[in-house]
């Protein structure tokens, strides 16, 4: 798992690290890292040329100290500095034979460039003459940002178009949230992080699975299990306009390992979901977690729409786990969610679907487009308003549990193909497989959108996927990240 940490939990960390060394111990630490990973990148790509941007604080020293290495192992080596930079980084950088200027037009031949401007204790933003070296660096330069992109904000709420975008980050000891919140996370770029000896106690306020924490996490049966003790799903989705969502929805479950799936919907979808996932059953019964709203439509008048629709009320009004999606969003009012504080019960919004739900709980309209450029503000504020944990769809997928304080999760494990018609659905009946089985709505959340991605990367290797191939890709994923334990 990786683990980001607010920038007062890593202050107070390096405080305590550096009391116990000799004075400059930790930077020269982070220097020897941040220097070796410049000379790999150089050397990868055949290039000659190195450039610092120097800001005046520790970033900026990290930066001076490593170029004045690299020039001492032969490489060409500039920095870029301003009327502030650290003395004895300023000494070594000199003695070494880095050229030091003002002038940005010194990075005109740089192939890689170390960003030190700013570090995790700025406020987003770059002013002069920040911006003016920033837009000097070269096209092809790869640029490695210093613990972070600089102009970006720290905490990782919102992206700062006109600061850094970097190819790496190298950052210390261990990550912060500009690192792997969505927002900030590409600008970036990849993420090396340096162990300088410094430990965090803190909680940590970001987390991510990876690949090694499914085994430990995922549901597995036991000889003694049997169809029901391991997980029935009840899945209320689709309807006479929107019959593929049911499919594959129940199909997700069925492919995630389910114990059983029940299935609740109108005709057409009904008799889809019979010759598509035969083992399914269908009509109301006892579930161990519901998925209510995949294609469901609320205001549908037709054959089986009242029944389908008293059975989602019913979900929700219920003391099941819910996972509610889609349509299911617009059955969320008052009443329904002051019944549900307190019930496992995870939201599953995209961008736009999160905008329309907290306009309609807060009485004021919020645009698309401002819960894409702050989706941390916008799911926290969710998560608020509902009291349930909400996972925020996007190329990183945020799981906001309800209670203040607690760590959020942030998955970034799918390729782009899958932002496809389908993929959300495929994602519900995944979730209610893993809630059926007991997990909190934040872990099943995480653990769902991980294997979700996996999925969709190993239904097609690099190339265009459908939504039912990733259902179907389910099992050997799920196999295949077991077999790492």
């Amino acid at each position: 798992m990786i683990e980001a940490f607010s920038t007062r939990s890593v202050y107070a960390a390096e405080e305590v690290a550096m009391a116990t060394l000799a004075d400059g111990e930790l930077m020269a630490r982070a220097v020897d890292g941040l220097a070796a990973v410049a000379e790999a990148r150089l050397t990868e790509r055949g290039g000659s040329s190195v450039a610092a941007l120097v800001g005046p604080g520790n970033n900026g020293a990290d930066a001076l100290y490593a170029v004045a290495r690299l020039a001492e192992a032969g490489w060409n080596a500039v920095a870029v500095h301003g009327d502030r930079v650290h003395a004895g980084a300023r000494a070594a950088a000199e003695q070494a034979g880095v050229v030091l200027t003002e002038d940005e037009t010194a990075l005109a031949e740089a192939d890689v460039v170390l960003d030190g401007v700013l570090g995790i204790g700025a406020r987003p933003g770059l002013g002069d003459p920040a911006r003016r070296w920033v837009a000097a660096v070269p096209e092809g330069a790869y640029v490695i940002a210093v613990d972070l992109p600089s102009g970006q904000d720290p905490a990782g709420a919102v992206l700062d178009p006109a600061g850094v975008l970097a190819d790496e980050t190298v950052t210390f000891s261990v990550a912060k949230p500009v690192h792997l919140l969505p927002a900030t996370e590409q600008a970036c770029g990849a993420l090396t992080v340096v162990d300088i000896g410094v430990v965090v106690e803190d909680e940590p306020v970001v987390r991510r699975l990876d690949h090694d924490d499914v085994a430990g996490r995922w549901p597995v049966p036991v000889p003694s299990d049997d169809k029901y003790s391991r997980g029935v799903v009840g899945v209320v989705a689709g309807g006479e306009g929107y019959t593929g969502a049911a499919v594959l929805c129940v199909t997700a479950a069925a492919e995630a390992g389910a114990g059983m799936v029940r299935y609740v919907g109108t005709p057409s979808p009904d008799r889809l979901v019979a010759a598509a996932v035969p083992e399914a059953t269908h009509g109301v019964g006892r579930v161990q977690a519901w998925v209510v709203g995949p294609g469901l439509d609320t205001g549908a008048q037709g054959e089986g729409a009242a029944e389908q629709m008293s059975a989602a009320r019913a979900a929700l009004a219920g003391e099941e786990p819910v996972v509610v999606d889609a349509g299911g969003l617009d059955l969320l009012d008052a009443s329904v969610l002051e019944s549900r504080r307190g019930r496992p019960t995870l939201l599953t919004p995209h961008a736009g679907e999160c905008a329309r739900l907290l306009g309609r709980l807060e009485g004021e309209q919020v645009a698309r487009d401002a819960v894409e450029g702050a989706p941390l503000e916008h799911a926290r504020r969710l998560a608020r308003a509902t009291g349930a944990s909400v996972l925020l769809k996007g190329s990183t997928t945020l799981v906001v549990p309800p209670g203040e304080g607690a760590a959020v999760w942030s998955q970034s494990d799918a390729p782009s193909w899958l932002a496809t018609a389908g993929a959300g659905d495929v994602l519900a009946g995944l979730l209610g497989t893993l809630l059926a089985a007991g997990l909190a709505p934040h872990e099943a959340g995480a653990l769902g959108a991980l294997v979700h991605g996996v999925a969709a990367e190993h239904a097609n290797p690099g190339g265009p996927v459908r939504a039912l191939a990733v259902a179907r890709a389910l099992p050997g994923t799920v196999a295949t990240l077991l077999r790492r334990s």
